[in-house]
């Protein structure tokens, strides 16, 4: 992947890159920053999906200590916008600056690829990601519900 960042967080000098990935095995490294294991097929289908991203920050040993996924999303009368899928850092490397840097990586990738905007939900009473969003930058907040469908 062409993208590469070197990262100098404020606390672990051994944090050293966010790179944009594919490789499923180094997705697989990761799990332990998703919500459960990494499915093979799922991960296979994301990497090959025009659109979606995942960048990870990388320890000096190659090991995953962060993570964030985009989605590309476009509508007929905007255009594409990204949305942040999903953040996550190391319970060992929190509070070092590197859940930013990794918004921030991702909000480039984003101009990179042309979208207007991008934007993130997350709930109202989760401190630690209201501060890392708006330590990133975010231009505006807004109160909104969210609805789902569960089809399993």
């Amino acid at each position: 992947m062409p993208m590469r960042r070197d990262l100098a967080t404020r606390h672990d000098p051994t944090v050293t890159t966010i790179e944009l990935v594919d490789d499923p095995e180094l997705i697989a490294a990761a799990s332990h920053l998703f919500d459960g294991p990494a499915k093979g097929d799922a991960t296979q289908r994301f990497v090959d999906e025009p659109g979606h991203h995942i960048l990870l920050a990388l320890d000096d040993a190659r090991r995953p200590v962060g993570m964030i996924t985009g989605v590309e999303t476009t509508h007929p009368d905007k255009g594409t916008e990204m949305f942040l899928y999903e953040l996550a850092v190391d319970e060992g490397s929190q509070h070092q600056g590197i859940g930013t840097a990794l918004v921030r990586a991702l909000a480039d990738l984003a101009r990179t690829k042309g979208c207007y905007g991008m934007w993130v939900l997350t709930d109202d009473d989760n401190p630690a990601a209201l501060a890392t969003y708006r330590a990133a930058g975010r231009d505006e907040e807004s109160r909104h519900v969210m609805l789902t469908w569960n089809f399993s």
